[in-house]
């Protein structure tokens, strides 16, 4: 399966110091980590509130792979129109998340006010 998610720069540090292969532990008021199905959704949302929202005002949208039959175990959340659609990953499980990565992730667009 093919996901997509919008981080700000912060985020992106910290996926690049993984060598892109992971994505860091979320806070603790995050419980939940939610890569999304469209790369549309995950632009608007990178162009949207991590531009807006982040010091920087920059976002970007990352693209990776994942094992299909790992991903069935997730609930699939529709919170808007037809494309806005979450696979929702609870934090204790991004770990083992993040080891059924296949391959690395890769940035696809880069968001800026500037």
């Amino acid at each position: 399966m093919v996901l997509y998610r919008p981080v700000g720069t912060k985020e992106l540090d910290l996926i690049k110091e993984s060598g892109y292969c992971r994505f860091p532990p979320r806070l603790p008021e995050q419980p939940i980590f939610y890569p999304v199905l469209t790369e549309r959704y995950a632009a608007e949302i990178a162009s949207g509130w991590n531009v807006k929202y982040n010091d920087d005002h920059k976002g970007y949208v990352v693209k990776f792979e994942i094992d299909d039959a790992y991903c069935r175990q997730f609930e699939v959340h529709q919170v808007g129109d037809s494309y806005h659609k979450e696979l929702w990953v609870p934090a204790e499980s991004l770990d083992e998340f993040n080891a059924q990565i296949i391959g690395r992730i890769s940035v696809v667009s880069v968001f800026s006010d500037n």
